[in-house]
């Protein structure tokens, strides 16, 4: 006789159990039973097991699968391509049900609402506009991706996180200061902030940045240590910003360009001491502080978030005050470079940004400025980064 395909044959129930795993069986039998009668698959249950009927006993057959009832149709499933039918002209076998996909699974914590990301990539750092040595060379530098806080740290969130620390075995040199609540602290050495973004990470039920040494097993809670490179788990918590990704973040995807948003400045763009006279890129119709923050009392800050965002969305990346980083203040390398971190010592930290009190030349986002690490002055702030999918 010859072999047929077979109809499918099943159930409500069977239909719904195969749609569910995608699959659709079908038994070939060598030879068709009695008058041409084709075989039939009985049942197909939840545990996969397929039972088929109208087989010629001791004959074989095979199970086919497609993806649809067109096909095409496959049997590249071990075991399934020969089976023998019993001697009541039946098969019964268990075909695969169960599947798995095997791969890198996406962080499962998230940034908090208040921070941005900042794509992987390679940028220009430094640059040759205005004849700044320090901001040479132009160097090609590739920074992992990171989120950044949108704003520099505000006097109430620094409180926030400083009240918790104190309670848990952190001590402080400064209390911090700022002019209001929603102005950006100020008055902090960078051994503070350091320990402030340890405080935050812990209160916050994520892993510290920051280790007393390279071992790794002292979380840094107090003192002065001028920490190493590898007394720092990259992956971990909150910590400062390197420059290379300070200087990337600031530029919001520009290349080239002097300020975050182009190549000029003016009081509509940031809060810092306008001086057109010496800086031909000032284009501020006068001279002096800005008159919406110059109450006469310093400093002169102004609430974080005030002026327009850069291309990434971050605020204040030019003015207000300036952000501690992580790196020694040193020279730049001559090639190209992936995820610098500085080097490895030195006597001051830099500071990036510009201020308040600060020209226009110091708001230029390649422009570096240094202060001993123990400086605890009313234009330097901070912001905090986190590198994404860390526990």
């Amino acid at each position: 006789m010859a072999t047929r395909k077979l109809d499918l044959g099943k159930s409500a129930t069977d239909t719904k159990n195969i749609l569910q795993i995608g699959i659709f069986a079908l038994a070939l039998g060598a030879r068709a039973a009695a008058f041409g009668q084709a075989p039939v698959i009985t049942s197909f249950s939840q545990n996969g097991l397929l039972a088929c009927s109208n087989l010629v006993a001791g004959s074989t057959a095979a199970v086919e699968w497609a993806s649809s009832l067109s096909g095409p149709w496959n049997t590249n499933w071990a075991g399934l391509d020969a089976v023998t039918a019993d001697s009541n002209g039946m098969i019964q076998v268990s075909v695969p049900m169960f599947y798995r996909v095997r791969g890198a699974a996406a962080p499962t914590n998230t940034a908090p609402t208040d921070m941005v990301l900042i794509p992987a990539g390679s940028f220009q750092m430094g640059d040759t506009l205005d004849g700044d040595t320090n901001a040479l060379p132009l160097h090609s530098v590739y920074v992992s991706a990171f989120y950044m806080d949108a704003n520099s740290v505000s006097y109430t969130l620094w409180q926030q996180v400083y009240q918790w620390a104190t309670n848990h075995g952190y001590s402080f040199d400064s209390a911090g200061s700022g002019k209001a609540a929603n102005h950006p602290v100020q008055t902090i050495d960078w051994y503070d902030c350091v320990k402030w973004r340890n405080a935050r990470s812990e209160m916050e039920g994520r892993a510290p940045a920051y280790y007393t040494g390279a071992s790794q097993t002292a979380v840094y809670r107090s003192g002065k240590i001028d920490l190493g490179s590898a007394s720092v788990n990259w992956g971990g918590g909150y910590r400062l910003p390197t420059e290379a990704e300070w200087e990337k973040a600031a530029r919001g995807g520009l290349s080239g360009d002097r300020f975050p948003w182009g190549n000029t400045i003016d009081w509509s763009r940031a809060n810092y001491y306008a001086d057109p006279v010496d800086y031909s890129y000032d284009i501020n119709p006068t001279s002096g502080y800005n008159p919406p923050f110059n109450d006469g009392v310093d400093p002169y800050t102004s609430p974080v978030g005030y002026f327009a965002p850069n291309g990434y969305g971050l605020y204040d990346m030019a003015g207000n005050v300036f952000g501690w980083c992580w790196d020694w203040y040193g020279s730049y390398p001559a090639g190209s470079v992936t995820d610098p971190q500085g080097p490895g010592s030195g006597s001051h930290r830099v500071i990036r940004g510009g201020s308040w009190g600060g020209d226009a030349g110091g708001c230029r986002s390649a422009d570096r400025g240094s202060n001993f690490p123990s400086s605890r002055l009313y234009y330097i702030g901070f912001r905090v980064v986190l590198a994404p999918g860390q526990p």
